[in-house]
């Protein structure tokens, strides 16, 4: 098999441990605890990335002494893009704010849609977080005001919030208003019963109603994808797949199923690409082949190709760099935000969630994705968006909504059983897997 052709540095100041373990659902099955050790996975595999390992140190090191000292940089090995003075982006917009972390809150942010009514209440609803962080049964006041304010919101914006569904999705988007409408009285009720535990599931339930009465304000594919790839597989919305994952030497899971949403509407080459391998079953059964603390990594198939070798043309098929930016109608093909000099341009699905998934490439080809993905490993507060190494020049197509904690128990070895289209199929268009070879 070749190297690797996934240009991601490595980076060590990322520690699993320090992620909270949520608990283990229905999704994932665990092993009973005992106290364990073993060593490292010693197959044989492609040696992952392509900065030697001075480079990597230096890169990581650097990287980390900046952080450490709360200031925002960049760092940008000499040669990471052939240039020799690599511009560096206004400090103010690094630090306009903390990142939104959450992916449900990403993707809905990232919706093709600007209806004021139906974001105020979406922010006090999501605020709930933040007051659980304070202790004890306390933070249930602060929960109380956050769910009345979502609830005025909601009452004095709902006609705006009506008048925006799209024609063929009214009244599925009336029927998700009366169920958010209950859900907000029925978390008062929790308030009122100072049950606390069950606050954090009935956020996002509630959340989930908000997010399906934003979904029916989009009224259909929001614009055209360049002609030069408009017959590639495309995601004209979003689709939901579940990754199957069987976890090997591991004390507290054996296998798990991995929840994730991707996003057509900011990247539906990249997505639909995704989707049609999926399809074919291209990732089934194929190992996780990099696992460093940074990335999760896979897609890289037996043999000497580094991508999908599409059986009709039995040449490798590639797919463009694709980043949407906040404030444009569509998406930027070819080139990083670094290259178009839209230094202080806000991408429109970040880095910023521990999950991130993204379509790996060649480091000196923009167009040279093909099936290696990965997921990153990172707190986003480490990081804030447009101020690390990825958001820009790499093409995010979405996000890990469920078990994504437990990205950071798989190692190299890890077998992918499948990964299903669980919802969405019905988006992709052009999909090459129904065309016989």
């Amino acid at each position: 098999m070749a190297a690797s052709f996934a240009s991601l540095p490595t980076f060590n100041f990322v520690n699993s441990s320090r992620f909270p373990r949520r608990r283990i659902d229905s999704y994932c099955s665990k092993k009973p605890l005992e106290v364990r050790c073993y060593s490292g996975n010693n197959r044989e595999s492609k040696q992952r990335g392509t900065f030697s390992s001075l480079k990597e140190c230096a890169f990581s090191l650097a990287l980390s002494v900046g952080l450490l000292a709360s200031a925002p940089s960049i760092v940008t090995p000499p040669d990471a893009y052939g240039v020799a003075n690599p511009a560096i982006p206004d400090v103010s917009v690094l630090i306009s704010g903390p990142p939104i972390k959450d992916p449900g809150a990403l993707l809905r942010y990232a919706l093709p849609i600007d209806n004021k009514a139906i974001r105020e209440v979406q922010k006090p609803l999501e605020d709930i977080t933040d007051s659980l962080k304070i202790a004890g049964v306390k933070a249930l006041d602060s929960v109380e005001r956050n769910v009345r304010q979502a609830n005025r919101s909601l009452q004095q914006g709902k006609s705006m919030i009506v008048a925006a569904f799209a024609e063929s999705k009214k009244d599925h988007g009336n029927e998700m208003i009366k169920k958010l409408e209950a859900g907000m009285q029925d978390m008062l009720q929790i308030v009122e019963d100072r049950k606390r535990d069950a606050v954090a599931s009935k956020q996002k339930e509630i959340l989930q109603y908000v997010g399906a009465i934003e979904e029916d304000m989009v009224d259909g594919f929001p614009y055209e994808v360049p002609e030069e790839y408009r017959n590639m597989p495309l995601l004209k919305g979003r689709a939901t797949v579940d990754m199957k994952v069987k976890i090997k030497d591991n004390p507290n899971v054996e296998d798990c199923v991995f929840r994730i949403v991707l996003d057509g509407y900011n990247a539906p080459v990249t997505a639909g690409n995704f989707v049609d391998l999926v399809e074919r079953h291209f990732y089934d059964g194929m190992e996780i082949q990099r696992s460093d603390g940074f990335v999760v990594q896979t897609g890289d198939p037996e043999g000497p190709a580094e991508g999908f070798i599409d059986p009709s043309t039995e040449k490798m098929r590639t797919i463009p760099l694709e980043i949407m930016v906040t404030g444009e109608k569509t998406p930027f093909y070819g080139s990083t935000l670094e290259e178009l000099g839209l230094y202080k341009a806000q991408v429109k699905i970040p880095f910023n969630a521990f999950g991130t998934m993204a379509m790996a490439r060649e480091e000196f080809e923009n167009d040279s994705g093909s099936s290696q993905v990965f997921w990153l490993l990172k707190e986003s507060e480490l990081t804030p968006s447009n101020s690390n190494i990825l958001d820009g020049r790499y093409a995010v197509f979405g996000y890990v909504t469920q078990n994504e904690d437990f990205l950071a128990d798989l190692k190299v070895g890890d077998v992918i059983e499948s990964i299903q289209v669980v919802s969405g199929l019905d988006n992709l268009a052009n999909p090459s897997y129904k065309i016989s070879s």
